[in-house]
């Protein structure tokens, strides 16, 4: 692989760019693999990169039935941070995010790693007590957060509309290492980075069986032909549930989508990302100045890549009660992201019922920001059989055990996570 570098880039450009190669190869599947990976996004590239770097298993293929980057890893707001509750929760998104900070220089993609910090609003007294019990579990870990008084964030965030009646800000808890990261440079990069040492990227493979013999996954059946394989991996996200039914057993989780829209590009205003505790409602600026935010999911099972007009309305009041100035700008694009909501709003990465099939998915709000680590950990149960420590809590059969990991403390109930 040749190496990207500012050098590279000023003797390109003094050549006409003439000499850039395909970033990976476009491979066509073989007929055998000792890992085949179902799904191109983020937590599939980036476990075939940990089997090829870290187990040295470069026998590989990934299979994405359409263009990688074109899925949910394109589709999101592009947030990273660590700030969760639940210390299980807690320690796997700051290993994520120590990931994060030197994925760069990991894969040699730049990917505009941008730790411009996440503050956190809240707008009562119980709010405060609650993110300061959050912030307290997070030092206990060793993360970083800090409690902002209402001055203090009137200083990061002049633009807010602090004093409103219905939700005044009070305060906020700022996590300094949190960010964004541009997120289709994650799957190019992941994606550079694994065909480099030899594993194949085969695109328009969509998968349509399973092939199972003697209680073992044998392969899958595709759009391009039978792949047999010692070991398979689901990161399909959203479609989770539709490939465990292929291989005949059920998931804990449903399907929701959730929406994202980006502004029209104005001059630099808002340096964080920022969320707004008194409606579900987070936004950041990127880099070509659109504002870029989102909500809550519709609420109900859809496969769709769409959202609905309501939620829309949801989203874009809460922007506008939190930062009156936004009621000036144009939406010029809306999406949306499938999402695997599991019951208790926690991540599944485990074995299944079916002996060397494994599952990455269950990721909630947090897939993005999961990528590094949910790789690595799923990586490292393909490679050894074991769960890693970071994630041993993830399995499946915390749900017939009742070990739930409900960092909300919603209950059973997916659309509420």
């Amino acid at each position: 692989m040749d190496r990207y570098s500012g050098f590279r880039l000023f003797a390109e450009a003094l050549r006409g760019h003439l000499g850039w190669g395909p970033a990976w190869r476009d491979a066509a599947p073989k007929p055998a693999y000792e890992v085949v990976i179902v799904g191109g996004g983020g937590h599939g590239l980036a476990t075939a990169w940990h089997l090829a770097t870290t187990h040295g298993i470069t026998d590989v293929a990934i299979l994405e039935r359409g263009v990688i980057g074109l899925g949910n890893v394109g589709r999101n707001t592009t947030l990273v941070r660590s700030n969760y509750f639940l210390p299980e929760n807690q320690r796997f998104y700051e290993a994520s995010l120590k990931l994060w900070e030197r994925f760069e220089q990991d894969v040699n993609f730049n990917a505009m790693v941008s730790q411009r910090g996440t503050l956190n609003l809240f707008h009562s007294d119980a709010q405060r007590d609650f993110f300061a019990r959050r912030a307290n579990m997070m030092r206990l870990e060793g993360a970083d957060n800090e409690f902002l008084d209402k001055a203090a964030v009137l200083r990061l965030v002049p633009m807010i509309d602090a004093d409103n009646g219905r939700y005044p800000v009070l305060g906020g808890f700022l996590q300094r290492r949190g960010g964004t990261v541009r997120h289709d440079a994650v799957a190019w990069g992941y994606a550079r980075a694994a065909s480099a040492r030899g594993v194949d990227i085969v695109q328009h493979c969509e998968v349509t069986g399973v092939l199972r013999e003697a209680g073992r996954v044998a392969g899958v059946e595709t759009t391009r032909g039978t792949i047999r394989a010692r070991k398979v991996v689901f990161a399909v996200a959203g479609h989770s549930s539709h490939l465990a039914a292929m291989a005949g057993f059920r998931l804990p989780l449903e399907t929701h989508v959730l929406q994202a829209f980006v502004t029209e590009g104005v001059k630099p205003l808002l340096d964080v990302v920022m969320t707004y505790g008194g409606g579900h409602f987070y936004v950041s600026q990127s880099d070509k100045g659109g504002l870029v935010f989102g909500g809550a999911t519709d609420g109900h099972n859809t496969y769709a890549q769409r959202g609905h007009l309501p939620v829309v309305e949801e989203v874009l009041s809460a922007g506008a009660t939190l930062i009156p100035s936004v009621k000036r700008l144009r939406v010029l694009r809306q999406w949306g992201g499938v999402m695997d909501m599991t019951m208790d709003g926690s991540p599944i990465v485990s074995a299944t019922p079916v002996e060397n099939l494994y599952i990455n998915g269950g990721w909630c709000y947090g897939g993005f920001k999961a990528i590094p680590a949910g790789g690595m950990i799923t990586a490292h149960l393909v490679a050894t059989g074991k769960p890693h420590p970071v994630g041993i809590h993830f399995g499946l059969e915390r749900f017939r055990a009742g070990r739930t990991l409900d960092e909300r403390g919603a209950g059973p109930y997916p659309w509420a996570h």
